[in-house]
């Protein structure tokens, strides 16, 4: 049924494009929208601030008439995803349950400060413990037997032999079994790296998905549109429904939709735009009320900040040194 409606709100929206006008007056501060030269201009900054990005023309047929013919759409490449999102989630709820242990155990040990302190406790913990004068009579003992001491090493060394210390480093030769009829070597059984061990190593090998991430400008809801274009460990083009598992779950299944990407030829994962004016309307409020009056060419800044929330595993946000606002 969800995906039902979807088609059908892309069929409605795609119609609604070809009769509306495209937006000609600035409204981001008051509404949170952008024009297409606004997008344009909040392009080149991102750019500019951060060259991960860059503009794309597309292809020929899929232009835009309202963009420039080589700025259709902002595109950054190869980004990496080193873990799905639950396995973050995940790891969060353990940190919190060791914190959390760790705190009880520190509770406990407060507690455990008003135990018992009998006499027999005091002894032992004075016989665990290294007395003052301890240390004196240990180096007494050191300069009058040294003599004694020597010659325990030695006769230890003449029992082994004169093996040396790293002995241990000198490979067996039995691990090794030469076979004199074909004059093939092979390695001892007890030596060798077993199939689920070569397994084993293989699995800690880290698997690395990666993703193109691209921004479009959306006519009907006059704001930017974020694209994900995945590939797995052996760079395969992923499937788009893949690529939810990289999406925060509370986002997943209600905000990221599949849909035909408008300038490229494939079928990609998209934050849908729908609350995205809203979203962008609160936080310019935000950061006036914070005392930064964030200029339009801010917009995209701040909009790839606002996605990260969403994408939690994928580390596109390079745009740190950009300053937002006086």
């Amino acid at each position: 049924m969800h995906n039902l409606r979807h088609n059908i709100h892309n069929v409605y929206k795609s119609a609604a494009e070809t009769l509306l006008p495209v937006r000609s007056s600035s409204a981001f501060k008051e509404k949170g929208v952008l024009t297409p030269e606004e997008f344009v201009a909040a392009g080149d900054f991102l750019v500019g601030a951060c060259p991960t990005w860059s503009w794309e023309a597309g292809e020929a047929g899929k232009k835009r008439p309202y963009l420039p013919e080589d700025k259709q759409f902002l595109v950054t490449r190869n980004i990496p995803c080193l873990c799905r999102a639950k396995d973050l989630l995940q790891g969060k709820m353990d940190e919190e349950m060791v914190e959390l242990q760790e705190g009880q155990q520190e509770a406990d040990a407060w507690v455990a400060t008003g135990g018992s302190t009998n006499t027999e406790d005091i002894e032992k913990i004075a016989d665990m413990s290294l007395g003052d004068d301890e240390p004196k009579e240990a180096e007494a003992g050191e300069s009058q037997g040294g003599g004694e001491a020597e010659a325990a090493v030695e006769g230890k060394q003449e029992d082994r032999g004169g093996e040396e210390s790293d002995s241990d480093d000198i490979p067996d030769m039995e691990d090794f079994v030469v076979e004199e009829e074909d004059d093939t070597v092979t390695i001892n059984p007890r030596t060798a790296v077993s199939s689920s061990d070569a397994q084993e190593d293989d699995n800690k090998i880290l698997k690395t998905r990666t993703y193109d991430i691209s921004v479009t400008y959306d006519k009907y809801y006059q704001t930017p549109r974020f694209w994900l274009i995945g590939y797995d460990e052996s760079r395969q083009l992923l499937k788009p429904e893949l690529a939810l598992e990289d999406v925060s779950a509370e986002h997943a299944e209600k905000t990221v939709t599949i849909d035909m990407h408008p300038h490229i030829p494939l079928s990609s994962a998209s934050i849908h735009p729908c609350k995205h004016a809203h979203v962008m309307k609160k936080l310019l409020d935000n950061l006036s009320e914070g005392g930064k009056e964030p200029s339009v060419e801010h917009y995209l800044v701040i909009f790839l900040k606002f996605i990260a929330s969403i994408v939690p595993t994928i580390d596109y946000d390079y745009t740190m040194a950009a300053d937002i606002g006086g």
